[in-house]
């Protein structure tokens, strides 16, 4: 690990920033994960019976980001390169706001304006009721994370962009700014108002987190390997703290989890195949638990801090002081969807079209929906018993076929969008291009 300032200067530099943030209240705002900490933790009731929804609305592509809801407007952005708003009652399209690329970027809702980002490389902001253009900002560009020979494929020489880099960077708001990252390597802090830039921080690499806030500090990963906290007003680095290489494989590693910060812990997965708790102060490492990947942003709730993993697929729940294991189910296929709690129930979506509802005191499945498209797949995706059948999916180790692979798994309704609760309803997007309500 490596820290630019040392831990006492962290340590007051933290603490000036966190009377600068208290002396400047902040907006509420709608966005991934129930805002600027990403704990994913609503002070309400969801249904306990997802079964069926009450309404499904289509788009005409992939929804594999998050929505927000807000004034009885749900809003969510699909890959067929459209920004939704949507009546949060029945599910009709109040209006649609066209980009020029596919939308995997969750948005933020803030006093009547509604942020994202698009892979056309812009950061949008739109009326809330309208769908009228504010402002757009222009990065340096989106791209996917790639590297050569990514994840074995062949050609070995060959510079493959990773299709399990699914997510753009949500947007987060404190006081009248905007911090976003972007495919060019950037965290930006942009003027909420007009768009402009306030201060920017290049990293290695491409920086698909989403940014979390706590006391007058941004938290946020990169594909280079290291979780970064700056100050939010200045963009002045904090620290920064670097996680593991894969010696076998070095260019499957990065972070792809957005963290969640809690009472003065910051939590995220890696896919160096380890979990991480660390001082968010310091940047600290205070435990890590070696599972596999965790695409997933975690959420806690009741001293556990609850997440999906990839391959194997389990959903866990860790002691949130001490990374003791406490909750273990085994899931189908690989969990990337982010975990909403509300009530002492978590929701989360799969690949293999699913969306579950776990009852976290008694440690088991609740409730479960299987898209139409996941029930008519089924037999390509699973063993009879259930499991992930791995060869059926994964046949070869070129880029086409793996390509292939994936497109076949969205096709079955996967969900890797992350379920957000308003007014006792859920409501989640699937990689068929349905989005669904659930109460």
């Amino acid at each position: 690990m490596t820290k630019r300032i040392t831990p006492f200067r962290a340590s007051v530099a933290f603490f000036v920033a966190s009377i600068l943030l208290v002396a400047s209240p902040c907006a509420a705002q709608s966005g991934f994960q129930t805002g600027r900490t990403h704990q994913g933790v609503y002070e309400t009731s969801g249904p306990k019976d997802i079964s069926a929804p009450v309404w499904t609305f289509k788009a005409d592509g992939p929804i594999l980001s998050s929505a927000a809801v807000a004034d009885g407007t749900v809003y969510v952005g699909s890959d067929d390169r459209n920004f939704y708003a949507l009546d949060a009652r029945n599910g009709e399209k109040k209006w649609s706001f066209v980009t020029g690329g596919i939308i995997r970027s969750s948005p933020a809702v803030v006093d009547g304006t509604v942020y994202f980002g698009s892979y056309d490389g812009f950061i949008y902001a739109l009326c809330a009721k309208s769908g009228a253009l504010k402002w757009k900002f222009q990065t340096g560009g989106e791209r996917h994370f790639e590297a050569k020979g990514l994840h074995g494929m062949k050609p070995s020489t060959q510079t493959i962009p990773d299709f399990w880099d699914c997510y753009q960077s949500s947007p987060a708001l404190c006081c009248g700014t905007l911090y976003v990252g972007s495919g060019d390597g950037n965290l930006y802090a942009l003027d909420a108002a007009t768009g402009e830039v306030k201060w920017k921080f290049a990293t290695g690499d491409v920086v698909h987190t989403s940014p979390a806030l706590a006391k007058g500090v941004v938290y946020f990963g990169s594909w280079d390997t290291n979780m970064y906290a700056l100050d939010a007003q200045s963009g002045k680095e904090l620290w920064r703290f670097k996680t593991g290489d894969d010696d076998q494989n070095h260019n499957r590693t990065g972070i792809q989890s957005s963290p969640t910060v809690v009472d003065g812990t910051l939590y995220f997965g890696c896919r160096d195949f380890n979990f991480y708790a660390l001082d968010a102060a310091t940047g600290a490492e205070k435990w890590k638990k070696n599972i596999t990947w965790v695409n997933a942003t975690p959420a806690v709730h009741e001293g556990r801090v609850y997440f999906g993993t990839s391959i194997p697929s389990w959903f866990f729940g860790l002691d949130a002081a001490t990374g003791e294991e406490k909750l273990k189910l085994q899931m189908p296929m690989m969990v990337f969807s982010s975990p909403t709690i509300a009530d002492g129930v978590a929701y989360f979506g799969c690949f293999d079209g699913s969306l579950f509802a776990v009852d976290l005191k008694e440690g088991k499945v609740l409730s479960v929906f299987k898209s139409e498209a996941s029930k008519a797949h089924r037999a390509d995706l699973l063993n009879e018993d259930g499991s992930f059948n791995t060869k059926s999916i994964f046949r070869n180790d070129s880029y086409e076929e793996m390509f292939s692979s994936s497109q076949k798994m969205f096709g079955a309704g996967a969900i890797l969008s992350s379920p957000v609760l308003c007014d006792g309803t859920l409501y989640v997007g699937a990689a068929d291009g349905s989005f669904h309500a659930f109460r």
